[in-house]
């Protein structure tokens, strides 16, 4: 049975890894991607999801997903909100420390592996006026 000391020491373990959480909720990142945090659960309707630390959401691939969710239902499962999501809902009760160390190192490096791009060139204000200027003054490359 996992704890949640056991998460905050193997989350924090890897190198990069940024901890937000906070004494109600758990929350850890790499590269401004999360990759572990707790599960907000629905319990009135009309009210705001709370926080369930005995659950925690990790980041995988969608076919992971299925498969963890096909073979091992007893300590994995998924909700509406994280259908076509690629993070697996986690009973921390049922994974051992060393299942989870395997879970979250994989985590990590889903979240680490593609460092995040700008859109647009940082010297561009507007990409349709870049076009306009371009198209009217070839000579210059970019809006100062």
């Amino acid at each position: 049975m996992a704890t949640i000391t056991n998460v905050r020491e193997i989350a924090t373990s890897f190198p990069d890894v940024v901890d937000g959480s906070s004494e109600l909720s758990l929350g850890y990142e790499i590269r401004k991607t999360g990759f572990a945090w707790s599960w907000k659960e629905r319990i009135d309707p009309r009210k705001a999801r709370v926080p369930n630390l005995n659950v925690l959401a990790v980041r995988c691939t969608l076919e992971e997903k299925e498969g963890m969710l096909a073979l091992e239902p007893e300590k994995f499962f998924t909700e509406d909100h994280y259908n076509g999501f690629p993070a697996i809902l986690v009973r921390l009760e049922q994974v051992t420390p060393a299942e989870l160390t395997g879970l979250l190192a994989r985590a990590v490096a889903l979240a680490g592996a593609h460092p995040r791009r700008r859109t647009r060139s940082k010297n561009l204000i507007n990409p349709a006026i870049n076009v306009y200027v371009l198209k009217h003054w070839p000579d210059e490359r970019t809006i100062s």
